[in-house]
């Protein structure tokens, strides 16, 4: 058993923890274009975005406040003597986003490579958030008017809907988590966008991302998709990767005399192995695990950085940046987590210790 936190000793801690993921994913995600590069690096920015996020400091004035209260002990922690200025923390807070999401992606395979997180069964979902603001309904927003009344609406928000969500006008974010019996559920990619933002869209630029161990991808309906299939289940070279896509069918339809032109049509004949092997007794076993992980995840997570009802922000951007931000701190606390014993996903107890 590691040795018990005090909230100085844990939030420096978190922040030594997230150094090298975020400058790291800095060094991979270098700044294009005209200009001198910053006096503060961006990786510097991402930490103390993540330093705001797990004190819950749902703006972005708060966040400064609390940040420049600590300043002394932040730029010590950091290693850096200069200090941003609050327009600068507002205004690089939106462009943060890009750098977080690679360093998911990079702690997610320390994990893997630590033994933490076992990726063999992985699962993707989309879940919704509502906006902050009013409701701006869908023939407004297509006029682009916002009546009396609606004053402190969103509208960069849109809406759209899920089994578990109903219809939300907000934000969504969509996650591949570790769905291996009896491990750790860990998020190793994500992405945030609209609402209304399609997984078709989402989902097949984290399909070369998703870890090389993973050998079952599980989806719901939603993720109905031959291409997505193709791509995880076979090569360019028509040869297969070992891997499964698990998915439940959407309904589609076919004329009488199509049938024989459907079997003896590749993507058809591949769609069916895979419908055989996700109705067999191992793909309905494989399959179930997901309603324990990823589904389970949203509630965790959502309600560790108080997202049951609301986002923090205004704007995509902004969102973008909190979102990613709470994910890669997830990150981090279950680091931290494992670090003092305790071999599970329950890390509220450090948030209420900082």
């Amino acid at each position: 058993m590691g040795r018990r936190a005090t909230a100085g000793t844990c939030l420096r801690t978190l922040v030594e923890m997230a150094i090298p993921h975020c400058r790291e994913a800095e060094r991979q995600c270098p700044r294009t274009g005209r200009g001198r590069p910053p006096t503060i690096p961006d990786w510097v920015l991402a930490v103390l975005i993540m330093v705001g996020v797990v004190k819950r400091k749902k703006s972005k004035s708060a966040q400064y406040r609390f940040l420049y209260e600590h300043r002394r002990d932040l730029r010590t922690w950091l290693g850096t003597r200069k200090f941003p200025a609050r327009s600068t923390y507002f205004e690089r807070y939106r462009k943060a986003h890009r750098l977080f999401q690679k360093a998911i992606q990079l702690q997610g395979q320390q994990a893997i490579q630590d033994g933490l997180a076992d990726p063999t069964v992985v699962a993707v979902d989309k879940s919704l958030i509502a906006a902050l603001g009013p409701q701006w309904h869908k023939k407004d927003r297509e006029a682009q008017r916002i009546p009396a009344g609606l004053s402190g609406v969103d509208p960069e928000s849109t809406w759209g809907y899920s089994k578990h969500d109903g219809w939300v006008q907000g934000y969504s974010y969509e996650v591949v988590v570790s769905a291996t019996p009896d491990g750790t559920v860990w998020p190793l990619l994500a992405s945030v966008a609209t609402a209304s933002t399609s997984e078709h869209t989402t989902f097949g630029a984290k399909i070369p991302d998703v870890p090389a161990e993973t050998v079952y991808v599980t989806a719901d309906s939603g993720y109905d998709n031959n291409a997505f299939g193709e791509a995880i289940e076979w090569t360019e070279e028509g040869k297969r990767t070992g891997r499964r896509f698990l998915c439940p069918e959407n309904p589609r339809g076919a004329k009488p005399g199509d049938e024989a032109a459907k079997i003896r049509d590749r993507t058809g004949r591949r769609r069916r192995q895979r419908r055989a092997f996700r109705d067999g007794r191992q793909g309905k076993r494989l399959y179930r695990r997901r309603g324990q992980t990823v589904e389970p995840f949203h509630e965790w997570f959502k309600a560790l950085f108080e997202l049951d009802s609301k986002v923090w922000h205004r704007g995509l951007a902004n969102n973008q940046t909190q979102l990613l931000a709470a994910l890669f701190a997830y990150q981090v606390l279950l680091r931290y987590n494992h670090d003092q014993g305790r071999i599970n996903g329950q890390v509220r107890w450090i948030l209420d210790s900082l």
